[in-house]
């Protein structure tokens, strides 16, 4: 930070609260509770070293080297100790001081000192209140009486600085917002989340699960979880081929030459795996399909009337992550991206952009998503190409979204090194933003293989390509599914979509028989054996999310019927099996849904 930023941060303190935005308000509110969160560590641990603690989405943080790990019971009282210090609504208050003042008055907090020593200029940002003292470049309510609703949620480890060689710190984080009643929904937003989280669920519906001893970052797929992605697969690949698609399949290493001739060794390097010797030759898992299918188009000679060349290609690459981003399906070293490659002339690119973002649209409502927003990524500091080229592919790019009719924002300086793209984020039920869908603008490896095609003149030209992801990656897109539907998945997608419940052992025959016919129409039907209660069998099945209960008591059996229940718990009453079967052909085959209660 610069004595000026400096300056303008403490200067802005004057500012009359009244006359500040309602999201410059918060932020402010939510960076004086940090304040506030620091005090009261120290009042607990006298001995504590405290960091940093900035405002962040939705609430606040601040870290701490600590005597000992915090508990719940810890951040309980934290907190109470927080709400006292509003209580007493003491002002906050901040000045410019000499840098040598500021180290004396934190003398004895190490961390503090390392941001003085890194700062420029002779001044630093001092803020109080009450005894509490921060070094701080402001933006802070006037008084603690102003920090709205609150709540400290939990702690975790976090490196000073972000450095994995420096001291673990904790970090405890809060919530905060302008009213009880907006924390409140949001924490039962929150709440909601962590009950569907895809990790608990994929645990509790036995869909998948990952073994950290034998390899971080990878996915097991289990019986459940492999029945609903051969669906989504299913479902993909016809979408593909309607749309004019090719499926190919690569393999999952190359040498270090065809990496070194797409430029991944130059500028992808620290998120390959190490190279394997073969044969006196270095192999690379691949992070990316593209190189592959490049040599597939260059295996023959193309023509124009040949092109677009559209190869997809449900491919599974491999890319280093470190260990501290893994998250469960959502941040993996090893998945299949739903990767394919459109090589056309330079007059179709534009056309192919909009054909492309209208397909993504198309296949995410297919999979239940229908709010949609879209971002484009412009030339990164680290890239090939011309500025001009560079220019002329952003502008291809804002011309296709602007086509589509479809809202986006600029992302500058976020696109890929070898192309500008477009990022579709689509909508979970909860209201979360997540981005799958990317279209990759590249005139960069056509160039690097020596990609032609012969044009109308009979001459050789470059073609261009674009990259796109639809899903993005199965198992990311398997758990953002699992979210949004909570494990209840549709009944086209779900991994069991009937169980038959015999209410005796006199009836097993009768439900096997129900259970022969349903799987003769294709559908995934169990028959529950276990001889319990009535309840308990039905309780199970709801529990496991499958959507049909088929009850078979006397008389049923006698009837030839089933008694159906839905997993909401309504009971739709008795009827045959071919009018059930009608009934979930109807709802299998236009994909229809309807959440549990």
């Amino acid at each position: 930070m610069t004595m000026e930023e400096l300056g303008t941060a403490v200067a802005h303190e004057d500012e009359e609260w009244d006359d500040l935005d309602p999201d410059e308000q918060l932020r402010r509110m939510r960076h004086s509770a940090a304040h506030v969160l620091a005090e009261a560590v120290l009042e607990m641990f006298p001995e504590a070293k405290y960091a940093i603690g900035p405002p962040i989405e939705n609430g606040f943080y601040y870290d701490f080297e600590l005597p000992r790990a915090l508990t719940p019971d810890d951040l309980a009282k934290l907190e109470r100790r927080m709400k006292r210090t509003v209580k007493r609504n003491v002002p906050i208050e901040g000045e410019w001081i000499p840098k040598a003042q500021a180290e004396e008055i934190f003398k004895d907090q190490p961390y503090k000192l390392e941001l003085i020593a890194d700062l420029e200029g002779d001044l630093v940002g001092h803020f109080t209140h009450a005894k509490f003292e921060d070094l701080c470049r402001g933006g802070h309510t006037e008084r603690t009486g102003q920090l709205g609703a609150f709540k400290l949620t939990h702690s975790a480890g976090a490196y000073w600085r972000g450095d994995e060689k420096n001291q673990m710190l904790q970090r405890v984080y809060g919530v905060l917002f302008p009213t009880q009643e907006e924390l409140d929904a949001y924490l039962e937003a929150r709440e909601e989340a962590e009950r569907r989280d895809h990790r608990r669920v994929g645990r509790e519906l036995d869909l998948f699960s990952t073994h950290e001893e034998y390899g971080p970052g990878l996915i097991y797929w289990h019986p459940k979880g492999g029945r609903t992605r051969i669906e989504i697969e299913n479902a993909w690949r016809e979408e593909h081929f309607d749309a004019g698609y090719e499926i190919v399949y690569t393999p999952h290493v190359g040498r270090a030459e065809l990496w070194e001739t797409s430029g991944h060794l130059g500028f992808y390097a620290e998120n390959m795996y190490s190279p394997m010797d073969i044969d006196g030759n270095d192999y690379y898992l691949k992070p990316m399909n593209c190189p592959f299918h490049i040599q597939i188009y260059k295996n023959a000679k193309r023509s124009y009337r040949e092109l677009p060349m559209k190869l997809a290609e449900m491919g599974t690459v491999y890319r280093y992550e470190r260990s501290g981003v893994l998250h469960g399906m959502m941040r993996v070293r090893g998945f299949t991206q739903d990767d394919a490659h459109i090589i056309c002339t330079p007059d179709q690119v534009e056309d192919e952009i909009v054909s492309v973002v209208e397909f993504v649209l198309h296949l995410l409502r297919l999979f239940g998503f229908e709010e949609f927003e879209a971002s484009l990524s412009t030339r990164p500091e680290k890239s090939v190409g011309h500025q001009e080229q560079w220019d002329q592919a952003e502008d291809a790019l804002r011309r296709a979204l602007d086509r589509a009719d479809l809202e986006y924002g600029v992302d500058e300086g976020g696109g890929a090194f070898y192309g500008p793209k477009i990022d579709v984020h689509l909508k979970d039920t909860l209201g979360r933003k997540w981005q799958c869908s990317t279209i990759q603008f590249d005139f960069s490896l056509p160039e690097r293989f020596g990609m032609t095609y012969v044009g109308e003149d009979g001459q050789d030209h470059q073609p261009y390509m674009v990259h796109r992801a639809l899903l993005g990656s199965m198992e990311r897109f398997f758990g953002i599914m699992v979210e949004h539907y909570g494990g209840a998945f549709p009944l086209w997608l779900a991994p069991v979509q009937a169980v038959v419940i015999p209410i005796a052992d006199r009836h097993i025959e009768y439900a096997q028989h129900v259970q022969r016919e349903l799987k003769q129409k294709g559908f995934r039907v169990d028959v529950d054996t276990s001889g319990e209660r009535m309840g308990n069998m039905i309780r199970r099945a709801q529990l496991q999310k499958v959507p049909y209960m088929l009850v078979i008591g006397d008389r049923e059996q006698e009837a030839e019927q089933v008694a159906v229940r839905d997993r909401s718990g309504d009971d739709l009453g008795a009827m045959p099996i071919f009018q059930l079967v009608d009934r979930l052909i109807d709802e299998r085959d236009t994909r229809s849904y309807q959440p549990p209660v």
